[in-house]
């Protein structure tokens, strides 16, 4: 068949040389605004602008003095914000997981009617839209009338979190021939001991990428975290926003490169996880 206008040979030609410049765009677009934070994050002014007129490092300084001193009007109170992240980052990822794997396996095992029901009930937090769901968690939360704490926070964030650890725990249980648990229950292992000693370990990978997912969805979240959050149940994000409504704090800048930094790390890992190059446990 003769090829014609833009179609390549084997070796490149037009269309490779058009994927190339599409993807260093693509790459560009999602790259750019993270350049700029890693940029402006060096700016020596108190007033930053881009480029920059001068560099320095006092915002990183700034930042980790935040973090360490006891002031109750600085640094305590961005610790408090990073301490209260990290505790319904974490509680998020429990539950979840406690939800996503036996619900997965369920779906997997149970009929193809319940499976695509359940799928469908678990997605619709992917298309609601966050403003919508935090107003509606915040009028049930004011309508129950009771002091929920930092369950305020982690209800509503288990609920975003949980499509994205039940596809990973699903995409697991997909690589898992029933097989191999009839063959543990051939050798007398009751079905509860061939779930937990068969199924969980072979289902590792898709696990600890759902519970990265969530960590870093939970940690990040803002939208939901907005309408929730109280003077005494505070997030990292919320700190955050709260020194740039009036003007913008470089500091807040250096911190959000500290956050890049650790989300990039916890990305890497899942994609090696996932590849079975890396473990957690």
């Amino acid at each position: 068949m003769m090829r014609v206008g833009l179609i390549p040979n084997e070796k490149g030609g037009t269309y490779r040389l058009a994927m190339l410049a599409l993807s260093c765009l693509g790459l560009l677009i999602a790259a750019l605004p993270v350049v700029i934070v890693v940029i402006m994050s060096f700016a020596g002014s108190n007033r930053p602008s881009f480029p920059p007129s001068s560099y320095s490092l006092r915002w990183y300084g700034d930042v980790l003095h935040m973090l360490t001193t006891a002031d109750a009007n600085g640094g305590q109170s961005v610790a408090r914000a990073l301490q209260t992240s990290l505790i319904v980052a974490f509680a998020v990822m429990v539950i979840s997981a406690a939800v996503c794997v036996p619900l997965s396996y369920a779906m997997a095992r149970g009929p193809a009617r319940l499976r695509q029901t359940l799928e469908i009930l678990f997605t619709l937090p992917l298309v609601f839209p966050l403003v919508m769901l935090g107003i509606a968690f915040l009028l049930m939360a004011e309508g129950m009338k009771l002091d929920l704490g930092l369950w305020r926070l982690i209800i509503p964030h288990v609920t975003l979190v949980l499509p994205f650890v039940m596809r990973n725990c699903q995409s697991a249980m997909a690589g898992i021939d029933p097989e191999v648990e009839e063959a543990a229950r051939s050798l007398g292992a009751p079905p509860w001991r061939g779930f937990l000693d068969v199924v969980v370990p072979m289902m590792r990978p898709g696990i600890l990428a759902g519970l990265i997912f969530a960590l870093i969805i939970s940690f990040n979240e803002f939208t939901i975290t907005f309408f929730m959050y109280t003077i005494d149940v505070n997030t990292l994000p919320i700190w955050m926003y709260s020194r740039t409504v009036s003007s913008l704090d470089p500091s807040v800048l250096a911190l959000s490169v500290f956050i890049i930094l650790a989300d990039s790390a916890l990305i890497i890992l899942t994609d090696k996880i996932v590849a079975g190059k890396a473990s957690l446990f």
